[in-house]
């Protein structure tokens, strides 16, 4: 028993989070500290996966796509591009608007300047990796 009544009170002790525990807290910095060794064939994780590429990839040719062309686009489920979005959106690679047309809501995606320089570095990246296979 004393060690569930030391459990409790430090339980009790503990700060409640309240109402800012609900607020999602902006992603840190997907990429490694610089003092960490990054192999050479190191791509950039958050774009690297098919479908934020394909997010982003669709956004760089088009200025603005709504969540239904992106999913329409994409093949995917509302569940599955939603939750890569919002990845691409905490890493400030895109930018969601949300609109009303009458009563319908309407999401619009952008690629944001940061999304843009992180595409054009893991492109560079993608071509160096094919010349150093194909040498």
């Amino acid at each position: 028993m004393g060690k569930q009544s030391s459990r409790l009170r430090s339980a009790e002790q503990r700060p409640s989070s309240g109402a800012a525990s609900k607020q999602r807290p902006r992603a840190a910095s997907h990429q490694p500290p610089a003092t960490a060794k990054q192999s050479p064939l190191a791509l950039d994780r958050l774009i690297h996966e098919r479908l934020r590429l394909g997010i982003v990839s669709a956004l760089a040719v088009n200025e603005r796509l709504s969540f239904n062309e992106l999913k329409k686009l994409l093949s995917t489920t509302d569940g599955n591009l939603s939750v890569h979005a919002r990845k691409l959106e905490d890493a400030e690679y895109v930018a969601c608007d949300k609109t009303f047309e009458g009563r319908v809501p309407k999401t619009e995606y952008r690629l944001t300047a940061a999304g843009r320089r992180a595409l054009e570095k893991y492109l560079v990246h993608m071509e160096a990796i094919i010349r150093a296979v194909k040498d």
